[in-house]
């Protein structure tokens, strides 16, 4: 159960610490006196949306932490997140530039961790969730809820996706032949472009260097051949004087070995020159001065360049594109062959669906046929002697979807003779609470505190006594919180807390005290309209209510 929920700064409460038994604990109080509040800082401690704008006036950040029993948790859950104890606390904070924190245990987490946690832990019904009810979208998620087939509406679910893969496939290839001429038409003519050039991998960079060799060829041809003279060719050339040097000093190092080093240098010398001639005399050699040859070179340049700039950056894309160009145009050319293939697969997906959808169907009517019976002993002693109830389902198999192609519907007769109709379009307010506390009842008897925050909006009298008794019942074994204004229902708690609102001159804060005694039955008289006048008959009424839910000793 919930044992503690300690709340800062959380809207117009600034500290408060509360600690809950088992069984059903009431809050009450005068309208606005910050009774939700309690229920809105739960919420937030598992995981619903935080908003900075619930941070209290003059604080910097808001905080709420709460303790429950391990007990409560499955052991995988505890086991992964490392709860070897008793009790394990949560607690989450947000500052006002929206930076939030979550714990488990004091240990870092994320917000969806303590979510996770809290779908085990809590169920909530909020004092508007009950229109929901009236609403046919959601009568399809209860219903399923109930049935528990998560596996099957998962492979549903993944079956649609594929379907609707393999539908938009299909659109992609299925173009008009006027199109597919076009792309046609437009894929070969940018092929043969490329095709035409032909162009090779590193051709460009190539281009590049010859290119200036080319457009300079007769100046580099004189300088060449100017330089080579000057080593090689020409009388006293830089090769003769260096080998004439050299065999000197060779005589030299035979009669002073101290001129060995400089014979070898000067050896070392004279061949690099003659490399360096001979490599001279290739590159003038190399030089090419045919006017047509630098024009050719030119031209291939040029289209390179613009098939670059069309289908580039670089040469590397151009053949990639060349490539991708072939496959598209096989393709076009195969494609009523590809559509057949898709439309093949789509019969067979399709198929799919429909076999898991017709699964889906058959479970659905199972269930509905279950809860329409459990819900009816549910809610018929809440003041619907002659309730029927039924889920109706209708599959439709023109309209696949992901969660199959069941259109559900709950249908509602409060009174003898009336015929069964749409629930939105007989039910009112009081009975809709009441249906709503009913479908809880059936839909969560697994989770261990289940909040109502004025779960008996629109009832009063008998009916109001009903609801207390039901809400006695539910919390028989699991722990409940409700929100209430009705003195009938608070007289069946078995722990009663009481919201007060104090404002100041500068700030407002919310004050929860436990009841007892003396103080539990004048709140009664004050939710019944007196005082706490003891022979008031309001005051006597709320003495007979705690004495017929059995709390003698309260009326004390």
């Amino acid at each position: 159960m919930l044992n503690k929920l300690s709340v800062q700064n959380f809207a117009i409460i600034s500290n408060l610490t509360l600690h809950f038994g088992q069984g059903l604990n009431v809050f009450s109080g005068e309208t606005g006196a910050g009774k939700s509040i309690v229920i809105e800082a739960l919420g937030f401690v598992l995981g619903a949306r935080g908003d900075t704008d619930a941070i209290k006036d003059g604080a910097q950040k808001m905080s709420v932490s709460a303790e429950f029993s391990a007990d409560m948790l499955p052991l995988e859950i505890r086991q992964e997140r490392h709860i070897d104890t008793d009790t394990f606390t949560l607690k989450r904070e947000l500052d006002r530039h929206a930076k939030g924190k979550a714990f488990i245990n004091n240990k870092p987490v994320t917000v969806s961790a303590l979510a996770q946690i809290g779908r085990y832990l809590v169920d909530f019904h909020g004092q508007h969730e009950h229109q929901s009810l009236l609403h046919p979208s959601v009568h399809l998620t209860l219903l399923d809820k109930f049935s528990k087939q998560d596996a099957l509406l998962q492979k549903t679910h993944a079956s649609y996706n594929r379907l609707k893969d393999i539908e938009d496939r299909l659109n992609a290839a299925s173009l008009s032949e006027q199109e597919k001429e076009r792309l046609r038409d437009l894929c070969a003519y940018q092929l043969k472009e490329i095709e035409d050039v032909n162009p090779t991998a590193d051709e460009d960079l190539q281009l590049e260097q010859n290119l200036p060799k080319m457009k300079n060829a007769g100046k580099l041809l004189e300088l060449a051949q100017t330089a080579y003279n000057e080593l090689y060719e020409d009388e006293g050339s830089a090769t003769e004087r260096a080998g004439r040097a050299a065999r000197c000093v060779e005589e030299m190092a035979q009669l002073d070995e101290n001129a060995a080093e400089l014979a070898e240098n000067l050896n070392t010398a004279l061949a690099a020159l003659e490399d360096a001639a001979s490599t001279l005399a290739s590159y003038k050699d190399d030089i090419n001065l045919d006017p047509q040859a630098l024009d050719d070179m030119l031209l291939r340049h040029e289209k390179i360049k613009r098939l670059k700039s069309k289908y580039g950056p670089g040469i590397e894309d151009v053949l990639k594109t060349a490539q991708d160009l072939k496959q598209r145009l096989h393709a076009l050319e195969h494609q009523n062959e590809e559509e057949q293939l898709l439309r093949q697969e789509w019969d067979k997906a399709h198929a799919q669906l429909l076999e898991l959808s017709q699964q889906l169907h058959e479970k659905r009517l199972q269930a509905a046929e279950k809860l329409s019976k459990l819900l009816c002993e549910q809610i018929r002693p809440l003041g619907f002697n002659a309730v029927r109830f039924r889920a109706e389902v209708e599959m439709d198999e023109e309209n696949l979807g992901p969660t199959g192609a069941d259109k559900v519907e709950f249908l509602f007769s409060p009174n003898p003779g009336q015929a069964l109709r749409p629930l939105k379009n007989i039910a009112s307010g009081g009975e809709i609470s009441r249906v709503m506390l009913g479908l809880k009842t059936v839909l969560a008897p697994t989770v261990p505190v289940m909040v109502f925050d004025e779960v008996d909006a629109g009832i009063g009298g008998e009916t109001a006594l009903l609801v207390g008794e039901k809400l006695k019942a539910v919390s028989n074994g699991r722990q409940v919180l409700c929100v209430t204004h009705l003195a009938q229902v608070a007289a069946q708690a078995d722990g009663n807390f009481h919201v007060t609102k104090t404002a100041q001159k500068d700030s407002t804060d919310v004050t929860i005290t436990p009841l007892h005694g003396a103080e539990l039955t004048a709140e009664i008289a004050r939710m019944l309209g007196g005082n706490a006048d003891p022979k008031s008959a309001a005051y006597i009424h709320a003495q007979e209510l705690l004495k017929q839910a059995g709390r003698q000793d309260e009326t004390k």
